[in-house]
């Protein structure tokens, strides 16, 4: 136990965020540099090192967080590294990306704040890159195996690394221009500055993991060519099929789905834009859904200069406290303000749209909405409340729907699908083609990044013992496993 009396005298503190003035005129991330230094250990010594610590089991990946808080405690940051790498690959991403279920299911919380896990973890990964801690992990000797694998988000990057670090010799196909998937392109600037990915990207190749940027596997490259190149293949290509909102006014220009407007911000700050060519500035903005993606259009657009900014929920607002039926360690559904949120903007729960009006150029104007309930188990309309409001720039951030069908890799490679139109698999994450895995989005449905890590580095164990025979990969979950946060 790190400080036995730590969790009675030091009370939560977390990292502070730059005002919101300064930041909004920038794109850096939204954190004081530093701010975690000086507390840093004390916070760590919060953890009890508990009997039976839960927040193993918030976590997909497993993650040996009373461990690591220890040795953050007492400031060996070397060793905290060590014992964080054991299960992560990628901690600079789950510590400023990951909504921290661990902290959900953290014994501490039962009655006192949680401890602050996730500011523990980034604080040793920042740490370990200043000192040149992170070293390439290349493989004493080569299987001769082959791997491909489709898609360089989280999943795909964990399974890269994994399989190479075994000794085999692995390519990542990317759509985009960039690695990264939507690390690089759906997460904004001020939530993670994309360093974190580029210095990961030169580990891996360091490492051997090859990677090819603008192939799209189903259009540019078919799954019988890349079949007979490789011994396996990892798709992880994500839920990329958004959900639409097909109502009246749809076609309107100005209306765009979030993961079209996200990116564009990126690539200004990738330098391939002086200007985004779509742009906030100016507009009233509505974002239609309540949740993360939502709130990263809400920050883009405060940063454009957006007129105002609107960002509407079909539910009903969370409460601030855990319900009834999401008792702990479960992780709860609470009314959550991000730092987008603190930059201003109105927030409307418990409404529906109803359609969008524009003008006669046919560019949105207004947005029509009614605000609704539960009534028998169903959201219902209620009369009287249909108002509109002005509208000049809409974002969709409604969540995904499955994995894309539309450019013939699914067809391709003849893979069956699920209930839930993600690509079924076994439990080494195979799929019904041999040697054909899926990991990620794409086999699970939209999910957390922390769960995406966990599956690559599961899919990758499933591989290995399909080209070996045999794998001592860690492989931290099944397909089945939900653990005590979904």
């Amino acid at each position: 136990m790190a400080d036995p009396k730590g969790f009675l005298t030091t009370g939560r503190e977390v990292a502070k965020t730059r005002p919101v003035g300064e930041r909004l005129k920038d794109w850096n991330e939204v954190y004081v540099p530093g701010s975690l230094l000086p507390i840093i250990s004390k916070q760590a010594g919060r953890c009890m090192d508990c009997g039976i610590p839960f927040c193993h089991n918030g976590c997909p990946l497993g993650n040996l967080i009373p461990e690591w808080n220890d040795y953050a405690y007492r400031e060996d940051w070397s060793a905290a590294s060590e014992r964080l790498h054991a299960t992560n690959n990628f901690p600079e991403f789950t510590g400023r990306l990951c909504p921290a279920p661990c902290e959900a299911a953290c014994v501490l919380g039962i009655n006192q704040p949680a401890v602050t896990i996730k500011n523990v973890e980034v604080s040793i990964i920042d740490k370990a890159w200043d000192a040149n801690d992170v070293k390439p992990q290349a493989p004493e000797r080569l299987s001769g195996k082959t791997v491909a694998v489709i898609g360089s988000g989280p999943a795909g990057l964990a399974a890269a690394q994994q399989l190479t670090r075994a000794g085999h010799t692995v390519v990542v196909y990317e759509r985009a221009d960039r690695i990264g998937g939507l690390l690089r392109y759906g997460i904004p600037e001020f939530k993670m500055e994309k360093v974190h990915i580029n210095r990961r990207i030169e580990q891996m190749r360091a490492e051997g993991t090859k990677f090819r940027t603008g192939i799209e596997i189903g259009r540019d490259l078919t799954s019988t060519d890349l079949r007979k190149r490789f011994d396996a293949v990892v798709v992880a290509a994500g839920a990329t099929a958004a959900r639409d909102l097909p109502v009246p006014g749809r076609e309107l220009k100005g209306v765009h789905q979030a993961m079209e407007y996200l990116p564009l911000a990126n690539k200004v700050q990738e330098g391939d834009f002086v200007t985004t060519p779509i742009s906030a500035e100016g507009k009233h903005v509505v974002v239609i859904g309540g949740g993360d993606t939502g709130a990263d259009c809400v920050g883009t657009a405060h940063r454009q200069g957006a007129a105002s900014v609107t960002q509407l929920e079909i539910m009903p607002r969370p409460g601030e406290e855990r319900n009834a039926n999401q008792p702990w360690p479960t992780f709860p559904m609470l009314y959550k303000v991000t730092s987008a949120h603190e930059e201003g903007g109105e927030r409307v729960y418990s409404v529906s749209t109803t359609h969008f009006e524009g003008d006669e150029d046919g560019n949105v104007q207004f947005l029509h909405l009614v605000e609704v309930e539960f009534v028998d188990g169903k959201l219902t309309q209620k009369p009287g409340t249909e108002r509109k409001i002005p509208a000049q720039l809409v974002t969709l951030a409604m969540g995904f729907t499955g994995t894309d069908v539309e450019n013939g890799l699914v067809a391709q490679f003849g893979l069956d699908l699920d209930e839930r139109g993600n690509i079924a698999r076994d439990g080494d994450f195979a799929t019904n083609v041999d040697g054909v895995f899926v990991a990620g989005d794409a086999g699970r449905g939209q999910s957390l990044i922390v769960w995406a890590i966990a599956e690559g580095r599961s899919a990758a164990r499933g591989v290995d013992r399909y080209l070996t025979g045999a794998s001592s990969l860690p492989a931290p979950i099944r397909p089945t496993d939900r653990a005590l946060t979904v």
